[in-house]
Formats: C-alpha cells, sequence, structure tokens
C-alpha cells in the first residue's frame, strides 16, 4: 500500500519550489498528484503540472462521476475559483506527493486510513512570506496585489493556531532554509517511511 505526502504550508513558503525540485529527481515509486482548478492560468504554468486547468463544465462531470473527494471555492475579486482533488489510488507500492491545504488533508483522513498519511509542513516567517508573495506577483504579466492580500489572509484562517496538532504523521520544516536542504529534509523522511 502507497503512502500519500502532503506538502502544505501558506503562500509564499516555498512549496512549488520544493515540490518541482523534489519530482525532477524522478525518485523510484513517487508520482506526484496533480490537482485541478478552474481558475486562469498563470503566465509560466503548463496545465497538467501545476494543476488541471479545467471549466466549470468538466468539474460538474468529475462530480457526477464520484471523483470529487475535495473541493474548495475562493470568491476572489475576479469572481469564484474551484480548486479540486479526485480520487488516488494507493492500492499499489507506488507513493503519492501532493501540494494541499488543511481543508484538503480533512477530506483525505475522511477517504483514506490516517496512516496512509504523511504531512510535511513548511513553514517561514510571515514578513517573509509577504515579500515572497509580492516579489512573485511583480513578474505576472498584469500584477494583481489585492489577490496576493486576499490569500495571505485567507492563509491565516486556512491555517489556524492548533489546526496541524491533529495530524498523526507531521513535519514541520523550517522552509526559510536554501529549497536544497528543504528537498533533502522531505527525502529523508520518505525514505524512513520507507523502510
Amino acid at each position: 500500500m502507497g503512502k500519500i505526502y502532503c506538502l502544505i504550508g501558506k503562500s509564499g513558503s516555498g512549496k512549488d519550489t520544493a515540490f518541482n525540485t523534489l519530482m525532477n529527481k524522478n525518485i523510484p515509486d513517487l508520482e506526484r498528484v496533480v490537482t485541478y482548478t478552474t481558475r486562469p492560468i498563470r503566465t509560466g504554468e503548463t496545465d497538467g503540472v501545476e494543476y488541471h486547468f479545467v471549466d466549470e463544465e468538466k468539474l460538474h462531470e468529475l462530480e457526477s462521476a464520484g471523483k470529487v473527494i475535495e473541493r474548495r471555492t475562493y470568491h476572489t475579486v475576479h469572481g469564484d475559483w474551484n480548486y479540486f482533488t479526485c480520487t488516488i489510488d494507493i492500492s499499489g507500492k507506488t507513493d503519492h506527493i501532493i501540494i494541499c491545504t488543511p481543508d484538503v488533508i480533512d477530506k483525505l483522513y475522511e477517504k483514506y486510513d490516517r496512516s496512509d498519511i504523511v504531512v510535511f509542513y513548511l513553514e517561514m516567517d510571515n514578513g517573509e512570506r509577504l515579500k515572497r508573495c509580492i516579489d512573485r506577483e511583480s513578474r505576472q504579466k498584469t500584477p494583481d496585489y489585492s489577490e496576493v492580500c486576499r490569500r495571505f489572509l485567507a492563509d491565516e484562517a486556512d491555517f489556524y493556531k492548533g489546526r496541524s496538532e491533529k495530524y498523526g504523521n507531521l513535519h514541520r520544516i523550517d522552509a526559510s532554509q536554501n529549497v536544497g536542504e528543504v528537498v533533502k529534509c522531505i527525502e529523508n523522511l520518505i525514505d524512513k517511511y520507507r523502510v
């Protein structure tokens, strides 16, 4: 039976960079879970890599087929954007890794055995995270700083104090260190679960 490794952290904590660096290592029997969104694709993103970018019709089709295990709707300044996760097959020996939110972990706990879920929580100082988010947004074709602020405040609500304490297999990782150290820490933890 495979594990589901959940990579979580507030916006700007380096989840995507750590995730992509880890995936570029081509670790045997570790497969990325690509989640879905109805939000527009950003500059530099690729469909099927960061997300499966779909429309509302495809979302409803997957829900009707019983494949959506969790769905979040964010009321943005551009309208409603949906993010969702479809079922993950962990029956074989392949492990899966997913970038997600605490709400997704709650839904995974409803669907899978808690012992099959491992959480890597990337933590970083709020000031440094906000600087990273603003810098990332400034590189967009049309920067939207109001969306940066919305995400920053939403993270404060999503990652409320004490929420992560209920996770059984929780590992806190200092995201202020360089990405190589963050990824090495994750790799070492994965190796321990595979013994």
